[in-house]
């Protein structure tokens, strides 16, 4: 029992290690400050590709980053928190100035919130279109989606 209990801290302690090394989030765990090259803002997004996971780090009392599902529809990034008002959604109506680390490029933008019903429309046509496990922002009350544009 004793040695059971011991590799158990053993595995513990190897874990927050390893994650306190890491940079920005690690997996569905959100992390400190990101880092990579720094890169202007493209004006166009479409070289991101249709979607993917960037990390996203919000500015609040710390740095917070986390990995995000991003959406591109006519060369506009978009991030959505579906109708979860999630930590990072409460720091962007905080301060809308974040960075977003794609390909180990960092990019530092303004997170927009959008609400326009075509706007909403379109990227929820993207967005469902990706996995039939995607919820609809369309059937949502409230939706959390952002635009990345330059700061």
């Amino acid at each position: 029992m004793l040695t059971h209990r011991l590799t158990l801290v053993s595995l513990l302690a190897a874990a927050a290690l390893t994650m306190s090394a890491c940079d920005g989030p690690f997996f569905v765990l959100p992390g400190g400050p990101i880092s990579g090259e720094t890169a202007p803002a493209p004006a166009d997004w479409t070289f991101a590709g249709r979607a993917g996971t960037a990390q996203l780090e919000t500015q609040g009392e710390e740095p917070y980053s986390v990995n995000v599902a991003y959406t591109v529809v006519g060369g506009n990034l978009f991030i959505n928190a579906g109708d979860t008002e999630t930590q990072w959604a409460k720091n962007i109506a905080t301060n809308p100035n974040v960075r977003l680390r794609l390909d180990g490029k960092v990019y530092e933008v303004r997170a927009e919130r959008e609400s326009a019903q075509e706007v909403v429309d379109a990227f929820g046509e993207a967005w469902t279109g990706q996995s039939i496990f995607r919820r609809d922002p369309r059937s949502l009350d409230e939706v959390y989606l952002y635009r990345i544009v330059r700061r």
